[in-house]
């Protein structure tokens, strides 16, 4: 069936329902594992007067730490699962471009994600990045709830 899982983490706890689903049917499976984190250009997050209070210096500091524990974290779970995974931090990309090109450049055939939750104004102000991934991704996704 799959043969290379790609799964994307933001950290937060619904994405942990992801990787937890997404670790089960890997070694169900027993398919190889990338996990990912994205994180949005600095001018993305940081516009205007913002960007004179948050250098960008600090900004990839930060995103590193943060992405380095979230990593490390699945990595964690994984071994105890006896899944054998890589890790990579996706710098410098909106999430869903960051999720479909690298499954495309390590050659995954399904992606697992959580979707977020958002409803209302802030889902149409910021979009889903699950629905851009559905939406784009040629390879199929499973999105966890």
């Amino acid at each position: 069936m799959f043969k290379h899982i790609l799964i994307a983490t933001d950290g937060s706890e619904l994405a942990q329902k992801a990787v937890t689903q997404g670790l089960e049917l890997a070694k169900g499976l027993g398919a190889q594992v990338t996990v990912i984190n994205v994180t949005e250009p600095w001018a993305a997050v940081a516009p205007g007067e913002v960007a004179m209070a948050f250098p960008i210096h600090e900004y990839e500091e930060s995103v590193a730490t943060n992405a380095a524990r979230i990593l490390s974290a699945v990595d964690t779970q994984a071994k105890a699962q006896g899944v054998t995974c890589a890790t990579l931090h996706v710098k410098d990309q909106f999430p869903a471009e960051g999720i479909i090109e690298t499954a495309g450049q390590r050659g995954c055939d399904v992606i697992v994600m959580a979707s977020h939750g958002r409803r209302g104004l802030m889902r149409f102000l910021l979009g889903s990045q699950a629905i851009k991934v559905l939406t784009n991704s040629t390879i199929p996704v499973l999105v966890c709830r």
